[in-house]
């Protein structure tokens, strides 16, 4: 592969998937949207760390299933035209990337619709049969690091980069790249970010950067 002119680096929660997140579908899929909403309260008012909340959502996901994982995905209220999105990005020689604190199992699937790669926090495939392994999630200064290694792997810098996301966990990246798209996104990233878009379709907050 030729080096890329640039990467596009996307969030998943929030972002990809519009007013939800890859934890909250699961769990609705498992009667624990009352629970799963307590987490995430706790992740983003109380500094609950990301590795404390994989854990303790490991134990309210114990009877997960992979057809409730398919399902999960498939009813998500993703944005639309990501595979439209990817498939100009590789058209045009760049590279185009997810980075997301959610589970892998869920975040992979990406791959299916033109993701060049998916990096995410590493959990066990379910059924679970094995517990979380804490170094394995990752955490919003792990982004930075994600982003700064795959710079490496392509030849690019920082400034050759186009984030997009909307929330807290964000911010971090969003500060040491080139162009940051804020995709209905919350006070953390809106005033920090070079972009605004607000939607339901990819396509017009990659317009914002695509020329």
């Amino acid at each position: 592969m030729a080096t890329p002119r640039r990467l596009h680096l996307f969030d998943v929660d929030g972002t990809l998937i519009r007013g939800s997140a890859a934890a909250v579908e699961i769990s609705r899929q498992l009667g624990l949207a009352a629970e799963i909403a307590e987490l995430e309260r706790e992740f983003v008012t109380l500094g609950l760390s990301a590795a404390d909340f994989a854990v303790r959502a490991r134990e309210l996901w114990a009877q997960l299933t992979w057809e409730q994982v398919t399902a999960a995905f498939e009813q998500a209220p993703w944005m639309d035209g990501i595979p439209e999105v990817w498939a100009d990005i590789r058209a045009r020689g760049d590279y185009c990337a997810v980075i997301s604190l959610g589970p892998s199992f869920f975040v992979e699937r990406l791959l299916d619709w033109g993701a060049h790669a998916t990096h995410a926090s590493v959990w066990p495939a379910p059924p679970f049969t094995e517990p979380i392994v804490r170094s394995g999630i990752l955490s919003p200064l792990a982004k930075v690091h994600t982003a700064e290694r795959l710079c490496a792997e392509l030849g690019l810098d920082l400034n050759q980069c186009v984030a997009y996301g909307d929330s807290m966990s964000d911010a971090e990246l969003f500060r040491v790249v080139g162009n940051a798209v804020a995709v209905n996104g919350d006070h953390h990233v809106a005033n920090i970010a070079t972009h605004v878009y607000n939607g339901g379709d990819l396509r017009g907050a990659y317009a914002l950067i695509r020329d």
